[in-house]
Protein backbone atom coordinates (compact mmCIF):
# COMPACT_ATOMS: atom_id res chain seq x y z
CA UNK A 1 0.00 0.00 0.00
CA UNK A 2 1.06 3.39 -1.12
CA UNK A 3 1.75 6.01 1.54
CA UNK A 4 2.61 9.51 1.68
CA UNK A 5 3.49 12.17 4.38
CA UNK A 6 3.48 15.42 3.75
CA UNK A 7 5.73 18.40 5.33
CA UNK A 8 7.18 21.71 5.62
CA UNK A 9 4.12 23.81 5.53
CA UNK A 10 3.74 26.99 7.76
CA UNK A 11 2.48 30.68 7.33
CA UNK A 12 5.08 33.40 5.51
CA UNK A 13 4.91 36.40 4.29
CA UNK A 14 4.54 37.60 0.24
CA UNK A 15 7.81 36.98 -1.19
CA UNK A 16 9.07 34.29 0.88
CA UNK A 17 9.53 30.73 1.04
CA UNK A 18 8.97 27.04 1.71
CA UNK A 19 9.82 23.86 1.15
CA UNK A 20 7.69 21.01 1.38
CA UNK A 21 8.49 17.46 1.99
CA UNK A 22 6.55 14.08 0.67
CA UNK A 23 7.81 10.88 2.38
CA UNK A 24 6.63 7.69 0.68
CA UNK A 25 6.39 4.29 0.98
CA UNK A 26 5.16 0.78 -0.35
CA UNK A 27 5.60 0.27 -3.69
CA UNK A 28 6.15 3.49 -5.39
CA UNK A 29 9.53 2.43 -7.32
CA UNK A 30 9.26 4.00 -10.80
CA UNK A 31 5.58 5.79 -9.90
CA UNK A 32 4.99 9.50 -11.27
CA UNK A 33 4.66 11.81 -8.09
CA UNK A 34 3.10 15.35 -8.20
CA UNK A 35 2.19 17.85 -5.64
CA UNK A 36 -1.16 19.56 -6.13
CA UNK A 37 -3.32 22.17 -3.85
CA UNK A 38 -6.71 22.85 -3.23
CA UNK A 39 -8.38 25.79 -1.84
CA UNK A 40 -11.66 25.46 0.19
CA UNK A 41 -14.72 25.20 -2.89
CA UNK A 42 -12.68 24.85 -5.46
CA UNK A 43 -11.09 21.91 -7.33
CA UNK A 44 -7.77 19.91 -6.49
CA UNK A 45 -5.27 21.56 -9.34
CA UNK A 46 -1.87 19.58 -10.12
CA UNK A 47 1.00 21.89 -9.71
CA UNK A 48 3.84 20.43 -10.17
CA UNK A 49 4.85 16.41 -11.25
CA UNK A 50 7.89 14.38 -11.97
CA UNK A 51 8.36 11.33 -13.16
CA UNK A 52 10.57 8.37 -12.00
CA UNK A 53 13.39 9.31 -14.16
CA UNK A 54 13.39 13.29 -12.77
CA UNK A 55 11.65 15.08 -15.50
CA UNK A 56 9.41 17.51 -14.37
CA UNK A 57 6.20 19.80 -15.19
CA UNK A 58 4.74 22.64 -13.94
CA UNK A 59 2.05 24.30 -13.52
CA UNK A 60 2.13 28.21 -15.73
CA UNK A 61 0.96 29.41 -12.21
CA UNK A 62 4.41 28.49 -10.38
CA UNK A 63 6.55 27.93 -13.05
CA UNK A 64 9.94 29.73 -12.26
CA UNK A 65 9.24 29.73 -9.19
CA UNK A 66 8.44 26.37 -7.28
CA UNK A 67 11.37 23.49 -8.20
CA UNK A 68 9.98 19.96 -7.80
CA UNK A 69 13.18 17.01 -7.06
CA UNK A 70 13.08 13.92 -5.79
CA UNK A 71 15.55 12.10 -3.57
CA UNK A 72 14.98 8.19 -4.60
CA UNK A 73 17.39 6.60 -1.90
CA UNK A 74 15.45 8.73 0.59
CA UNK A 75 11.79 8.38 -0.79
CA UNK A 76 11.49 11.81 -0.50
CA UNK A 77 10.29 14.64 -2.46
CA UNK A 78 10.83 18.32 -2.58
CA UNK A 79 9.00 21.49 -3.50
CA UNK A 80 11.40 24.50 -3.19
CA UNK A 81 8.59 26.78 -3.35
CA UNK A 82 10.08 30.50 -3.80
CA UNK A 83 8.63 34.14 -4.02
CA UNK A 84 5.54 32.91 -2.39
CA UNK A 85 2.18 35.29 -3.28
CA UNK A 86 -1.04 35.18 -1.78
CA UNK A 87 -2.43 33.04 -4.33
CA UNK A 88 -0.44 30.53 -3.68
CA UNK A 89 -2.20 29.78 -0.64
CA UNK A 90 -3.60 26.50 0.04
CA UNK A 91 -3.51 22.91 1.32
CA UNK A 92 -0.89 20.99 -0.71
CA UNK A 93 -1.24 17.82 -1.26
CA UNK A 94 1.32 14.36 -2.59
CA UNK A 95 0.52 12.41 -4.72
CA UNK A 96 1.22 9.25 -6.84
CA UNK A 97 0.32 6.82 -9.65
CA UNK A 98 1.89 3.77 -11.09
CA UNK A 99 1.62 6.39 -14.51
CA UNK A 100 2.39 9.56 -15.81
CA UNK A 101 -0.60 11.80 -17.78
CA UNK A 102 1.05 14.39 -18.94
CA UNK A 103 3.18 14.76 -16.61
CA UNK A 104 1.48 14.52 -13.60
CA UNK A 105 0.06 11.73 -11.65
CA UNK A 106 -2.56 9.81 -13.44
CA UNK A 107 -6.12 8.75 -11.75
CA UNK A 108 -4.70 5.28 -12.38
CA UNK A 109 -3.79 3.96 -8.84
CA UNK A 110 -3.81 7.48 -7.09
CA UNK A 111 -2.91 7.75 -3.68
CA UNK A 112 -2.52 11.12 -1.43
CA UNK A 113 -1.05 12.00 1.14
CA UNK A 114 -2.90 14.05 4.14
CA UNK A 115 -2.01 17.52 3.18
CA UNK A 116 -0.01 20.46 4.58
CA UNK A 117 -1.49 24.03 4.70
CA UNK A 118 0.59 26.55 3.30
CA UNK A 119 -0.70 29.86 3.85
CA UNK A 120 1.34 32.58 2.66
CA UNK A 121 0.07 37.09 3.67
CA UNK A 122 0.41 40.26 1.66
Amino acid sequence: QVRLVESGGGSVQAGGSLRLSCIHSGPTGGHCMGLSRQVPGEEREMVAGITNTGTTTYADSVKGRFTFSRDNSKRTLYLQMNNLKPEDTAMYYCAASPRCANGYPSKLFRAWGQGTQVTVSS
